[in-house]
């Protein structure tokens, strides 16, 4: 299955490690240096257009959404229990 991330851009669900929302989890020190570092070493693909709410990660890349934490997170749940699993 995809999992729709905002702008029609699109990723395997099977890949996601972690869905977040950008605000809550990124006021510690730790986690900004992650994501500083992360952007600079270019693992950060926006496709929020600019206005970022959550972010996935994957074992490779962070993608930024548009859509909020809660609405992705159910997508991947709704998949999962209509099919067992993945």
């Amino acid at each position: 299955m995809f999992l729709h991330l905002g702008g029609g851009n699109m990723i395997l669900s099977e890949e996601v490690v972690l869905i977040g929302d950008l605000e809550k989890t990124t006021t510690s020190d730790i986690t900004k240096e992650f994501m500083h570092i992360s952007d600079e070493e270019g693992f950060i693909v926006d496709y929020s257009g600019g206005n970022p709410r959550s972010f996935v990660l994957t074992g490779e890349t962070i993608y930024l959404s548009m859509i909020s934490s809660k609405t992705l997170a159910s997508r991947v749940d709704k998949f999962i229990e209509e099919n067992g699993g993945y």
